[in-house]
């Protein structure tokens, strides 16, 4: 068997940049779709807009202003080479926040939905039994959103797996450090290597529909939670 298939390098740093990324969103994520979910704002339509942008904008357009924000005369990249002496822009940490800015619609707003549909009714009464919001947040509205953390963190995850245009404007195709899955099989198409590009698409397509197989029938398990 031809040992050059199995180009384990990419497959390993898009599994690694994905679960960063999630951990990431999901801490950045659920004080954004929680505040969505409950705030009276009139502002908030803009914030709304703002966490969907990516949804609607071409991944390219979105790489290239990242490029120039996280690069060495950016404003963010430039902060962060003066304090480090690291460069984000073609840097593993670059692919991070650039995926984390792409996949963020694909976290915030299931969870959005999901504490929406819990609605303040338990937290009220949580409240009347002396828990602090933390604890009520926590212990009340988290559990009953289980089915918004699964479906977020499985679409967060999954979409970064994919990701091509963003992740090749700020990381380039570096080997072992920003070289993903989707730009390894680009290069194996270009190079004429079949083969190669077969098992990486082949891989990723059953993976991405067991991992939505497995959310579908985790949320079919789970009880709805009616406010």
């Amino acid at each position: 068997m031809d040992t050059s298939l199995f180009d384990w390098q990419p497959i390993l740093i898009t599994l690694k940049l994905a679960a960063t990324t999630v951990l990431l969103l999901l801490v950045v994520g659920t004080p954004i779709a929680w505040w969505l979910a409950h705030t009276k704002k009139r502002w908030r339509i803009l914030v709304e807009a703002v966490v969907a942008l990516p949804l609607v904008l071409p991944p390219t357009v979105l790489g290239f202003y990242l490029l120039i924000a996280l690069g060495t005369n950016g404003m963010i990249g430039g902060w962060f080479q003066t304090v480090t002496g690291d460069s984000l822009a073609f840097s593993f940490t670059g692919l991070v926040i650039a995926s984390s800015l792409y996949s963020l619609p694909f976290v915030v707003q299931p969870l959005q939905g999901a504490f929406e549909a819990v609605g303040r009714a338990p937290l009220e009464v949580a409240s009347t039994l002396r828990a602090s919001p933390l604890d009520a947040f926590m212990t009340v509205a988290s559990p009953l959103a289980l089915r918004g953390y699964i479906t977020a963190i499985v679409l967060g995850f999954a979409h970064t797996l994919g990701e091509f245009g963003v992740v090749l404007m700020v990381g380039g195709n570096i080997p072992g450090e920003t070289r993903v899955i989707s730009i390894a099989i680009y290069d194996h198409v270009e190079s004429l290597e079949y083969m190669q590009a077969h098992f990486l698409s082949a891989g990723l397509l059953v993976f991405s529909f067991l991992v939505l197989l497995t959310v579908y029938a985790l949320n079919r398990r789970l009880p709805v939670h009616l406010s």
